[in-house]
């Protein structure tokens, strides 16, 4: 068999592994090594050997555990509980307040914690309750939490973009500062959304009744100094020592992470049994992200080196379509994918194939990236592989049904769809910072 046809069906047999239900990463690295094997025999393992180190030695990766430490140890500060409560009661008078809300906590939790398990977890703990108390629509209490949760994949610091920027080819410092405005515009469509929807149906989400809004304006100040400003502060100073050259994203997230463990102490919540978990549930969420990337770096470089890679780029060059609808096809395909894929396997196996093909089509790869992106933030909530959705249900109060969450996250994923189309129709909203900063 020729090496190009061989490296087809090596990815229908990856397909077929990873529908078995069995461990992703071992799926990667079993499809790479039997391949490999039959494509150029033992030389293989010097090629899985050679692509392990340079993971191990790759500097941007110590990034990640570093981020996802920052963000669990900012879960167990307590801190969205404080901020949930300022938020509720200065926009109480609106109508979906509490839904906004949980929005815009979402919003600011992705930037300091990027783990979006973390997020969706956290929000449906502290605003699910109180929006059932209310007697919001379930449908639409369920979908606002996990469009708000899922926004920490795209926001930086967001460990997509960490994995991202190595196999592009791509600075992370320009990663992040050019997912900062599409980040916002998925966060505000959200909201507009929620206040459309709930001033045309109020009983979707009443406004929080005047006898309970009891903070004078002084004390409403005073709380949200105390549980806005910190985080915000902890934002900054990572994403602005990385936008502004001061610190290497490696740098800025050991700064994060102790920080974070700053912020945690300053409100009563740092003690062995938090440190404990939050360093295991750091070292499990790390170890299986890096699994999974050396498994994936193994099998694309075997599938690229079958030819894999130039028979894909030979099927869209020759499919007739211009670069837009070649462009368009990607993003379908992306999109399909993610229903049925982790984000993680679509990135580390899509990524280093179609980089070098959207390049040749003369698209900005900043900008392909960032739409990869924002596409993916949409495998959080599409069935029937949608993890965002299993977080939820797992902490909901009784009477709220998967079927509630499923047609929840319907309108939401229409909006990510309405955000993706915007960023193409208007790349500025990717490129716009990135040129304000680096020029």
């Amino acid at each position: 068999m020729e090496a190009q046809y061989l490296a087809l069906v090596m990815f229908i047999v990856l397909l077929l592994g990873v529908f078995t239900g069995f461990p992703l990463a071992f799926v990667l690295l079993g499809t790479g090594m039997i391949f490999g094997l039959a494509g150029w025999g033992t030389a293989v393992f010097d090629q899985m050997a050679s692509r392990t180190f340079g993971i191990m030695a790759n500097d941007a990766l110590v990034a990640v555990p570093l981020f996802i430490f920052m963000g669990y140890m900012m879960e167990r500060s307590g801190i969205a509980d404080g901020l949930f409560g300022a938020l509720q009661e200065a926009l109480g008078r609106l109508k979906g307040s509490l839904a906004i809300t949980t929005v815009l906590l979402g919003t600011i939790l992705a930037a300091t914690t990027g783990v979006v398990g973390a997020s969706v977890t956290m929000l449906g703990l502290i605003t699910l309750p109180p929006m059932l108390k209310r007697n919001y629509d379930i449908p639409l209490a369920t979908g606002t939490i996990l469009a708000g949760g899922t926004l920490g994949i795209l926001i930086p610091p967001s460990v997509m973009l960490i994995l991202y920027g190595p196999m592009a080819g791509l600075s992370i410092a320009r990663l992040f500062a050019a997912a900062v405005m599409p980040g916002l515009l998925l966060a505000g469509l959200y909201i507009a959304y929620i206040a459309v929807r709930c001033y045309l149906k109020p009983e979707l989400g009443p406004a929080l009744p005047k006898a309970q809004r009891t903070m004078t304006t002084a004390q409403l100040l005073a709380k949200l100094a105390t549980s806005l400003v910190p985080p915000l502060v902890l934002i900054l100073a990572v994403l602005g020592s990385i936008f502004f050259g001061l610190a290497a994203p490696t740098e800025a997230a050991a700064m994060g992470g102790f920080g974070a463990a700053i912020l945690c102490a300053a409100y009563g919540k740092f003690n062995w049994p938090n440190l404990k978990d939050v360093v295991f549930l750091t070292l499990k969420a790390s170890s299986m992200i890096l699994i999974l990337t050396v498994g994936a770096n193994v099998f694309t470089g075997v599938f690229l080196a079958l030819g894999g890679g130039g028979v894909i780029e030979s099927f869209l060059l020759a499919s007739a379509l211009p670069p837009w609808g070649i462009l368009a096809l990607v993003m379908v395909i992306v999109f399909i994918l993610g229903m049925f894929l982790d984000w993680i396997a679509i990135l580390l196996i899509l990524i280093p194939v179609l980089s070098p093909i959207i390049k040749s089509l003369g698209f900005d790869p900043l900008w392909f990236a960032l739409l990869v992106c924002v596409n993916l933030q949409t495998s959080y909530l599409t069935p029937p592989f949608a993890y965002s959705i299993f977080y939820l249900k797992g902490v909901a109060p009784k009477g709220v049904e998967v079927s509630h969450i499923y047609r929840g996250v319907i309108p939401f994923v229409i909006l990510q769809l309405i955000g993706l189309t915007l960023c193409i129709l208007f790349p500025q909203i990717i490129t716009w910072l990135p040129k304000v900063i680096y020029g």
